[in-house]
């Protein structure tokens, strides 16, 4: 039975389909889980969209007694104020999250129980505050995250659209490296630099880029559009579009399989494939 505002949530279904659809989730897991009621009201329905929603549930699962959840949802809206994208960014993810990992099935999960979606929001928080001029703050999201998500992005890496950390444990990804869109990174992986100068030093990821869970990427170098890093890889030099590679060094083994490695998340490498 809806008792929260149908009209509104009528509207809310007409012109955001992720928030309509987080919603009913939440309304069908009073239902069958009612242990879960009181997380499905704070997280959604007590929220009328979805940065608010968001806000919230990230806040509440940083929350410490150095800085409590109050402070952390209000630096976050003041984020949201200055840079409302993050909004349409984090739908993405979720989207990227649903279309990709077959154990999501429905659009709340990512937003309630998925600590790789949830660290890669928090980051754009993080990002967001670091450009508005809050950096202590943003590099305090930065440890809190990877305490709690055991994922650790410095809140300077520019991030595209449409990301999935699948798992995300382990994941390190340095200062100055650059991550397209629709990219889709494992468990263990590092975007890692080398040497100690100020400059750029940590890696570009292209658009449509699949990296294999613990795979290493270091250096300022490349990875072109669309390829494929195999799982235990170490990456240390650049790496063409459209291509596989693989190995320790990593080497070119052949083409990336598919168009988009990233969507199909298909990161088993044969060795009998090497280009040798």
């Amino acid at each position: 039975m809806n008792t929260h505002h149908p009209s509104k949530a009528t509207n809310v279904q007409a012109i955001d389909p992720v928030w309509a659809a987080i919603v009913q989730g939440a309304r069908d897991i009073m239902v069958k889980e009612p242990s879960l009621s009181n997380l499905v009201v704070s997280t959604v329905l007590n929220h009328e969209s979805f940065e608010a929603s968001l806000a919230h549930r990230l806040a509440e699962r940083l929350d410490h007694s150095d800085v409590s959840a109050d402070l952390i949802r209000q630096a976050f809206h003041e984020a949201l104020e200055f840079r409302p994208e993050i909004g349409a960014e984090a739908r993405a993810d979720l989207a990227a999250t649903l279309e990709r990992d077959p154990a999501c099935h429905r659009a709340i999960e990512p937003l309630l129980f998925f600590k790789g979606y949830q660290a890669i929001q928090t980051h754009r928080f993080a990002y967001a505050l670091l450009k508005a001029g809050r950096r202590d703050f943003a590099l305090y999201l930065q440890s809190r995250s990877s305490q709690v998500f055991q994922v650790d992005i410095n809140p300077a890496v520019k991030m595209g659209r449409g990301i999935m950390l699948d798992h995300g444990t382990g994941v390190v990804i340095g200062e100055t490296a650059v991550v397209g869109d629709n990219v889709s990174i494992l468990q263990g992986v590092t975007l890692g630099g080398t040497g100690k100068s100020n400059q750029d030093r940590h890696p570009k990821i292209g658009n449509g880029v699949l990296i294999g869970a613990g795979a290493k990427v270091l250096g300022n170098i490349r990875v072109g559009d669309c390829s494929r890093i195999g799982a235990g890889s170490v990456v240390l030099k650049e790496v063409p579009p459209h291509v596989t590679v693989a190995g320790v060094p990593a080497k070119v083994i052949g083409e990336a399989g598919c168009a988009q490695p990233a969507l199909v998340m298909d990161q088993v490498v044969m060795v009998h494939d090497a280009a040798e």
